[in-house]
């Protein structure tokens, strides 16, 4: 299973960043993931949980957005949504068409709790920070 090996990839930049701006901790974690990008979202969920052990990330959550494969067609011109295991225009049907969206795996989205006599702001106990 390389959703594993794809996780501990993922923590290790999470962590990077969540030690860079100096937080307490990750509250969750946000990937897009396209169906093209040999990555199975249900099995990223389960080794998430295994990986996220440890510093920062022990009890963050993981929020996947899974994207639509789209194809840009040369001969119409035309650029749609289709089907993962269909590469074909849909307007027209040529298949020498160039995939435009569906092959991502992106870290998106990292959400940090910070104290607030850390980082100077204050009202309350802990402040969720977007990166």
């Amino acid at each position: 299973m390389h959703e594993l090996s794809v996780c501990q990839a993922l923590l290790q930049q999470v962590r990077e960043i969540a030690r860079s701006h100096q937080a307490e901790a990750v509250d969750a974690v946000t990937v897009r993931i396209g169906p093209l990008s040999g990555v199975v979202p249900d099995l990223l969920r389960h080794a998430f949980e295994v990986a996220r052990a440890g510093s920062y990330t022990g009890a963050a959550r993981l929020n996947i957005e899974e994207l639509p494969v789209r194809v840009h067609c040369p001969k119409c011109r035309s650029e749609a949504e289709t089907a993962p295991n269909r590469i074909l225009c849909p307007e027209c049907g040529n298949w020498r068409v160039q995939v435009v969206s569906g092959e991502e795996l992106l870290l998106a989205r990292v959400e940090l709790r910070h104290r607030p006599e850390e980082t100077g702001r204050s009202t309350q106990p802990d402040e969720v920070q977007h990166v």
